[in-house]
């Protein structure tokens, strides 16, 4: 009993070896593939938050490029209002002018100018004199907006000294047109105008920016063109201005936005977007590389479970062997003394009065003649083909042992209504027991009957513990000697078991 106790132990040892072998092995993979998978995610994210920079970076400069290729395509179409001397030379404001060639001259300059301005979608394109007067393109917008001092507004606007010319607009806070004046000389400026709304062609960003903003600025920060429709003239929100505040040139990122800036002339371009659009791919990348980590520990923890068990196994079933044999009576299969009388001292203690036991003891008539004349050998096959009997007669529910030499007991454990079934039930199994040994035939020429006699106790009626019933059965079975052997009798019933056989 120790020794079953003792593998038991083993068992439960194992168990724990076991568990704490998976537990650590699963801690160290989980805490590897945490360590790779964040080590990933950061890398990831550096270099996605990299490329994204570069990329905004890359299509800032190009729609400055763009916007500058924009304005010198303005300036050389200005230029072009020069080609004959005539057309640069003449001013309106001379009080010596011919009347008459002055309205030739005035009519030859409109009509170039007029030729030139069907090539842009341009609001003005003409000249304006200090004494106001005008020729070519000049929108009566333009007119009622300047006013008197259109010639005097229009001359503030040059800001350029060496090239004598300038790009302006927010005139009387009137932000959706952009006014490029040039002087043609002391006494005349040339004025080019178009509205903002023309500058969608410049703004065109890719695909897969679409949802970029796109802003054009001026030195206050207020909106000169939005690609995304923001109002035109009202200032930058303050938390894209902020980030790119003072700077010519760059780009910030931060957990709310992406905002770059390139300064282009007077004016700023400026590129934003939400960090949480333009860094999605890097979202589903983490949420990939996750995944992936989640994939990974589970398939380690699998096999570092598998790779327990291949260890642990071999042991498990070398203590399980040893428990086996510290249970079962090797020779016969069923259980050995020690393990059937405690199985059966703790069943009797748990049963209730009013529920049925029997405990049967079978002991070989003349064993002893079996071995002195056929020899041992055949004195081990007698005893494995008793316990092959009583494993056949009885169920699993029933505890079945070897518990001395050519002595086996029975501890029946099959229920029943009443005690008058169960007594006809273990009857019933005792008979079948004789008439197996009223049978049972050994030696060369089958000349040598074995035969068994049986005792039988009832609980609660002969005693409730393991020791009342044994004494019991075992005063039964020496009754069941006298009458003859090969017989069973119950306990308390010695009269009524001789008149059954």
């Amino acid at each position: 009993m120790r020794k079953r106790n003792k593998n038991k132990k083993s068992l439960k040892n194992i168990r724990l070896i076991q568990i704490s072998m998976i537990i650590g092995y699963a801690i160290i993979v989980f805490g590897a593939v945490s360590i790779v998978t964040e080590l990933a995610v950061r890398k990831t994210d550096t270099v996605l938050e990299n490329k994204v920079l570069s990329l905004t970076s890359s299509l800032n400069v190009q729609m400055k490029l763009n916007m500058e290729s924009y304005l010198s395509r303005m300036e050389t179409i200005a230029t072009l209002a020069f080609g004959e001397e005539a057309d640069y030379t003449y001013d309106a404001t001379d009080p010596n002018n011919d009347e008459y060639e002055a309205i030739n001259t005035e009519k030859q300059i409109t009509d170039k100018l007029y030729s030139l301005c069907i090539m842009e979608n341009f609001v003005d394109y003409g000249i304006v004199y200090r004494n106001n007067r005008t020729v070519g393109k000049i929108s009566n917008a333009t007119s009622t907006n300047f006013g008197d001092h259109i010639f005097d507004d229009l001359s503030t606007m040059i800001t350029r000294p060496r090239t004598n010319d300038g790009w302006a607009t927010g005139y009387g806070d009137d932000f959706k047109r952009i006014y490029y004046v040039k002087q043609v000389h002391e006494n005349a400026v040339l004025v080019i105008s178009f509205y903002a709304a023309e500058l969608d062609d410049v703004f065109d960003n890719p695909e897969t920016l679409g949802d970029m903003e796109i802003s054009l600025v001026n030195q206050d920060y207020k909106t000169l063109y939005s690609k995304k429709g923001a109002e035109v003239g009202e200032p930058l929100p303050d938390n894209i201005r902020e980030r790119i505040k003072g700077q010519s040139s760059g780009s910030v990122m931060d957990n709310e936005y992406l905002v770059s800036v390139n300064k282009c002339g007077d004016w700023y371009v400026v590129c934003s977007i939400p960090t949480r659009i333009i860094l999605n791919e890097k979202n589903e990348m983490r949420s990939y590389i996750y995944m992936t980590g989640m994939a990974a520990v589970l398939v380690a923890a699998l096999v570092g479970w598998y790779l327990s068990y291949l260890l642990t196994s071999p042991v498990k079933k070398m203590v399980s062997a040893l428990d086996d044999k510290a249970r079962i009576d090797m020779l016969t299969g069923i259980l050995n003394k020690s393990t059937f009388e405690e199985y059966s001292r703790n069943c009797l203690e748990k049963s209730l009065k009013t529920e049925q036991r029997a405990l049967i003891i079978l002991d070989i008539d003349d064993f002893k003649g079996v071995n002195d004349s056929l020899g041992h050998a055949v004195g081990d096959k007698v005893l494995q083909h008793t316990g092959e009997i009583i494993r056949e007669t009885f169920t699993d529910d029933d505890y079945l042992g070897r518990i001395g030499g050519d002595e086996f007991c029975v501890l029946v454990n099959t229920r029943f209504d009443s005690e008058e079934k169960f007594r006809e039930y273990v009857t019933e199994k005792c008979t079948i027991l004789s008439e197996r040994f009223h049978k049972n035939y050994i030696g060369d020429d089958n000349s040598y009957k074995v035969s068994a006699s049986i005792g039988i106790s009832l609980f609660p009626e002969n005693g409730t513990t393991f020791d009342e019933l044994y004494a019991a059965s075992d005063k039964a079975l020496y009754h069941s000697k006298k009458l003859g052997k090969d017989t069973f009798t119950f306990s308390g019933k010695l009269a009524e078991s001789e008149e059954e056989q």
